[in-house]
């Protein structure tokens, strides 16, 4: 089997296209193209050396991002309903994305689907792409015959996801900055500044204040011992990750997270959106409930809420509803779960886990909106109040300066 690069024109629009495809040789490339409505302008063995040579970066440059598969949603979901065969489909869109990783295995995924599997397999067999989300709303899309509506349901699914989380990013991002900048003015001033006025005071041959001895010590151990004091902070940090990969980690960080005053709302509300998005697209599309329920609880990023999932899938094995278990657990707020109950007596309740998920994403972007306004003086004052009182450690002894000379 060989890789053929080929350019061709599409029979009924005259459209000139090319892209790359696997044969056995160059005259079953052009019985391919033939068979997918194009003719073939001409098809010539790709140089698998020069892709040797391409440069690529793991964890970046192969990594396909939410917009990418919304993107990719929407466009095969608009060829679908324009009645464009799988395959062909696949093809122009190879050609078309602009994420490499995404383009290999579009073309992995054709050549699945020409040797007789169905979509949803051939998309299974790309798990770092394409998550169980993806696969079961697909799968469920191809069995209801709404593929294209599926399809359009996870690009908008995607899309509010990816919106979430930039909308959490930009919310952290000025107090992260903020602590970096302390920590590095801190280190600065320990390194370089105190030390300074460590021999004036030393000269003066007086008793200092309490807080410039502290202040004094602290960098002493700094200069002295620097070294060490960073191979010190880096173990710190690292059994501490090794700790939250744990399970009994992840359940202590997750617990912390959310009672961290304003940013663990935020976090909380984040979450049930997520919940709620997530389970309505997928009961919508028509998955079970069971395996519904077990998706979401994959994708719910925190051990409480993941807990709550799985009492919800016991309950339901058992015959009891939805809300009756929500309502055991206090992650859901009490507004989730009347909805739900309401939801599950009028048979609607894909629409109103929909709704419970707009009302929060709202309150998320209102959130988000309010606290960079918010932050922005404590902030300010924490960073003024770190370096301030370092300063005025230093210079304590300074308003002593004429007993200490004598």
């Amino acid at each position: 089997m060989k890789t053929f690069e080929y350019q061709a024109r599409d029979r009924k629009t005259g459209g000139k296209i090319s892209g790359v495809i696997d044969a056995e040789s160059e005259g079953r490339v052009a019985e391919r193209l033939h068979e997918m409505g194009y003719l073939p302008v001409s098809v010539k063995s790709k140089n698998t050396v020069a892709l040797s040579m391409e440069i690529r970066i793991p964890g970046i440059s192969d990594r396909v991002s939410a917009d990418d598969l919304a993107t990719f949603s929407r466009q095969f979901a608009t060829m679908i309903s324009a009645g464009l065969p799988l395959v062909r489909s696949l093809v122009i869109l190879s050609t078309q994305v602009e994420n490499k990783t995404l383009a290999t295995a579009l073309v992995k995924i054709r050549q699945e689907i020409e040797r007789g599997s169905s979509l949803s397999v051939a998309l299974a067999m790309h798990p770092k792409i394409f998550d169980r989300l993806f696969v079961s709303m697909v799968r469920s899309g191809e069995v209801g015959g709404v593929l294209d509506r599926v399809l359009l349901d996870l690009a908008t699914t995607l899309e509010n996801a990816a919106s979430i989380r930039r909308k959490i990013k930009s919310a952290m991002t000025y107090p992260v900055a903020v602590l970096i900048l302390v920590v590095l003015i801190l280190t600065a001033m320990l390194l370089f500044v105190v030390p300074q006025f460590k021999s004036i005071f030393a000269s003066l041959h007086g008793t200092l204040p309490t807080p410039t001895l502290i202040l004094l010590d602290i960098s002493h151990i700094m200069v002295s011992y620097f070294l060490e004091v960073a191979l010190v902070v880096a173990l710190l940090i690292y059994l501490l990750r090794r700790y939250i990969r744990t399970e009994k980690g992840r359940i202590v960080k997750d617990k912390l997270v959310l009672k961290v005053p304003i940013f663990g709302k935020l976090l909380h509300k984040s979450a049930v959106v997520r919940f709620c998005r997530t389970l309505s697209s997928l009961v919508r599309s028509g998955v079970p409930l069971l395996e519904a329920l077990d998706i979401t609880k994959g994708t719910a990023n925190n051990t409480r809420f993941e807990s709550a999932i799985s009492a919800m899938q016991n309950g339901v094995k058992q015959g009891v509803s939805l809300s009756t278990t929500m309502a055991q657990h206090d992650i859901f707020p009490p507004m989730v779960t009347q909805m739900v109950a309401v939801g599950e007596e009028t048979g609607e309740v894909d629409t109103m886990l929909a709704k419970i998920g707009n009302f929060y994403a709202e309150q998320v972007e209102a959130m988000v909106a309010s606290l960079s306004s918010l932050l922005e003086p404590v902030l300010i004052v924490v960073l003024g109040g770190v370096v301030g009182s370092m300063v005025i450690s230093l210079y304590l002894p300074m308003f002593n300066v004429i007993k200490l000379i004598k």
